[in-house]
């Protein structure tokens, strides 16, 4: 069955430790004056998806910015699958839409690529792909597949892919707009990034 617009919820994971940036909170770290998690925003708002925002800690921070702010249902930052689960949880749409907060820069019609995708296949799972290898964060996901998800974090696993592996799923094609795909892990990364933007 076909999705629309109305029937994704974009969620950005902030919800990390950022350990190899001093275990700052990465979506509230600036690039040029500006923090992730706000331009992510700005460039997610025009392509008309709700929004919700995966944060562990800082939250009076973000919801600062008018939307949801969600956090994991497991202990100890457990990772990106953490985040998909709650968001899971608590949207009322039939997809979500995960991308990282430490990636600054979206394409500007990320979300309807997605939707494509699966309008195309039908697959539960719709992971970008840069070209040359895929950018698991970056998915749009099922909702149905919650129970699922709980039980593989249940099981002890993280893995992202294995995951993935379980269910159906296809790319959506980034290949034009690898650059995309650049995040800030390290202070290095955010100093260059900051350079070339």
């Amino acid at each position: 069955m076909s999705i629309q617009l109305s029937d994704i919820t974009a969620v950005i994971l902030a919800g990390g430790r950022g350990r190899r940036m001093g275990g700052q909170d990465k979506g509230l770290i600036e690039l040029n004056d500006t923090p992730l998690i706000q331009h992510l925003i700005q460039q997610l708002k025009p392509q008309s998806v709700g929004i919700v925002i995966n944060a562990n800690r800082n939250q009076d921070q973000y919801r600062q910015y008018g939307y949801p702010v969600i956090a994991d249902e497991l202990d100890d930052f457990q990772g990106p699958l953490a985040g998909f689960a709650c968001a899971m949880a608590a949207v009322n749409t039939r997809f979500i839409l995960t991308l990282p907060c430490d990636g600054p820069f979206l394409a500007s019609d990320y979300v309807l690529r997605f939707m494509n995708s699966h309008n195309q296949t039908g697959a539960q799972v719709c992971v970008a792909d840069d070209g040359e290898r895929l950018q698991p964060v970056h998915a749009l996901i099922d909702i149905s597949l919650h129970s699922s998800l709980i039980n593989f974090l249940k099981s002890g696993d993280r893995k992202i892919d294995r995951w993935y592996a379980m269910h159906q799923f296809t790319q959506a094609d980034f290949s034009d707009c690898a650059e995309m795909f650049r995040n800030i892990n390290t202070p290095d990364d955010q100093q260059n990034l900051s350079i070339t933007r």
